[in-house]
């Protein structure tokens, strides 16, 4: 075990001297109060170490001592439904031990070690083990058993195992005769987190995430080990939206990182997730859901850390043959712990004070998204849902210009939506996907129909729209023939009744994919019976019914969920009453 003494401190930097031993990232305990710390530098005899703890209260020549790994985290059982911190320490707990706030010093603790788990060892004495290979299984909760892995690296046979039955995750349940010798399996493992975990085979993108949000599942559609990104100025939606994504999405697992953000936000997550019945499983939201709460208030480099400690999670359970979605909160304040970090290590500034390093870092946790075979021979994912934060709204800063060059699905959040009280709050004019073409099969294979088409017409309409609002701001409405001024009435029938949502109403806050086709398609019929009638030189006052416009802008809340069958009359509808216009005007002009 090697030793060294402080050098100097400052805030979470701290120098050692007599770290020549040491190895660059190594874990080590520093000072007296044995604080957590990561090695970022050494220079000769010089270590740098940034500390994951409160500095307060440490002196100049108390000892550094080292782990020999690196900064790790344990999978295993306990992970679901529990709430931890930026270093995968478990919130709860510590609060049952020490109170409402957390002291210094109490090591690197994680999931309980005592709780017993009822484990169904699927191995026996004499199969081939290989690495990543499912061996036992224990029902975590009632939505997820966890799946227990033989560790990367392990190759062999079972030499011996244990009887099924209720044991902590430190027993060791399967002994593996190896080239190298026997190797014992236990519940957990452990793996750095700075390291992405192997896979067998990465698969083409094709599935889609299905969040029962409109404006994501055709429009903007976000795929199952996919990328997205979703920027946006102060107060306009970026929590509220993922909380959305979070509570709704068709993934397995949902891994949520309050990275930097304000107490009071993963103090709602923390009272509504409990409480929210997931509709995919009927069961509580919790039960699929791990927390990393690193509050702006919480120790700088730890924040840091926080990204890689839950990405880290959700390959695990990629691994297991899951789907994983994983909202990071916001990458804005990760980008600031690095600057603040390397500010302190005296690191050469780029753009705005953040390191050079800083777009490679974006990458290295974007990258680590993705579908793929894993060692079991199963299909897994990884969604990663990062959230920007530019200061005064600027889309042109460094973090949300370098996260735009590696991410899929780009969600322009509008503070001029938001305060218009048009929620999800994306500007449709500035967002956009990467994953539309890789899901045509996806779309083709679920709906009777060709949604990709309907999305681009109705995207060109929207575009249309917000040049002929340019004029209309100039000279008004009026001078427009009545073929534009159609446009205008469709477009605001499509962000009203169709992207707009209300996460408030039990029909509308999750819609099912064929819904959202159908009422796209009917507001389409609306738009093509309208054209026919503008050819027809009927004027547009008539026909924009203002009633049946209001009834298809109803729609969302008029027709259930799992009741489809009225479109059909609201259709029916529609085409009458531009039938009998046609024949009305056709009197007329006789």
């Amino acid at each position: 075990m090697s030793k060294a003494k402080i050098k100097s401190i400052n805030g979470p930097v701290v120098e050692g001297l007599g770290m020549s031993q040491f190895k660059m990232r190594e874990m080590v305990v520093v000072g007296d109060k044995k604080l957590i710390g990561e090695i970022v530098k050494i220079e000769g005899d010089l270590g740098t170490i940034q500390v994951y703890e409160e500095t307060t209260g440490l002196k100049e020549g108390e000892d550094i001592i080292s782990t020999g790994r690196p900064l790790s985290v344990k999978l295993g059982p306990g992970m679901i439904s529990n709430i931890f911190d930026g270093i995968q320490r478990p919130l709860e707990k510590i609060r049952e031990d020490y109170g409402n706030f957390m002291p210094e010093g109490i090591g690197l603790i994680s999931i309980d070690k005592d709780k017993l788990w009822d484990v169904k060892i699927k191995v026996k004495p004499g199969d081939e083990i290989k690495e990543g290979q499912i061996v036992a299984e224990v029902k975590e909760t009632e939505i997820i058993t966890h799946k227990i892995l033989a560790p990367i690296g392990i190759n062999g046979r079972v030499k011996s195992r244990l009887d099924d039955g209720n044991y902590n995750i430190e027993t060791e349940i399967i002994k593996v005769e190896t080239e190298e010798g026997d190797v014992g399996i236990k519940l957990y493992q452990e793996w750095p987190v700075r390291i992405p975990r192997p896979v067998r085979e990465r698969m083409p993108i094709s599935k889609l995430l299905v969040s029962g949000q409109r404006v994501f599942d055709v429009f903007f559609p976000i795929a199952k080990g996919g990328t997205a990104a979703i920027p946006g100025g102060f107060g306009t939606g970026k929590t509220m939206t993922q909380h959305q994504i979070a509570k709704y999405c068709d993934a397995d697992i949902i891994v949520y990182i309050g990275c930097g953000e304000r107490g009071n936000e993963m103090t709602e997550v923390l009272e509504d997730f409990p409480k929210l019945i997931d509709p995919n499983t009927d069961k509580p939201l919790m039960d699929r859901t791990i927390l990393i709460a690193n509050t702006s208030n919480m120790p700088v480099a730890a924040r840091e850390a926080s990204i890689y400690t839950g990405v880290t999670i959700a390959e695990y359970f990629r691994d297991q043959g899951y789907h994983v979605a994983l909202m990071a909160d916001s990458t804005s304040r990760w980008a600031e712990a690095l600057r603040e970090i390397s500010g302190r290590l005296e690191e050469m500034p780029a753009e705005e004070g953040y390191p050079a390093y800083l777009p490679s870092r974006i990458a290295q946790f974007y990258e680590r998204a993705g579908y793929v075979k894993n060692f079991a021979d199963t299909e897994g994912s990884v969604t990663l849902i990062g959230a920007v934060s530019p200061a005064g709204g600027d889309f042109s800063e460094p973090v949300t210009e370098n996260t735009k060059r590696f991410v899929n699905v780009f969600l322009a959040l509008d503070k001029d939506l938001a305060y218009a009280r048009h929620y999800p709050a994306i500007n449709w004019i500035n967002s956009y996907s990467g994953y539309v073409s890789m899901l045509k099969n996806y779309y083709d294979m679920n709906l009777d129909g060709d949604l990709i088409a309907l999305r681009s017409k109705f995207l060109d309409l929207l575009n249309k729209e917000a040049k002929l609002n340019e004029i209309v701001m100039l000279v008004g409405e009026d001078v427009l023939p009545d073929s534009e001024r159609l446009i205008l009435e469709i477009a605001k029938v499509v962000k009203v009744g169709f992207l707009q949502q209300n996460a408030f109403n039990p029909v509308d806050t999750f819609v099912p994919l064929k819904k959202q086709y159908e009422m796209l398609k009917t507001i389409d019929l609306l738009y093509t019976c309208g054209k026919a009638a503008v050819e027809m030189q009927i004027p547009i006052s008539k026909i924009k019914d203002q009633d049946l416009y209001q009834e298809v802008v109803n729609m969302k809340y008029s027709i259930e969920n799992n009741d489809l069958s009225k479109f059909v009359s609201l259709n029916n509808k529609i085409k009458s009453y531009y039938l009998e216009l046609e024949d009305s005007f056709k009197d007329d002009e006789k």
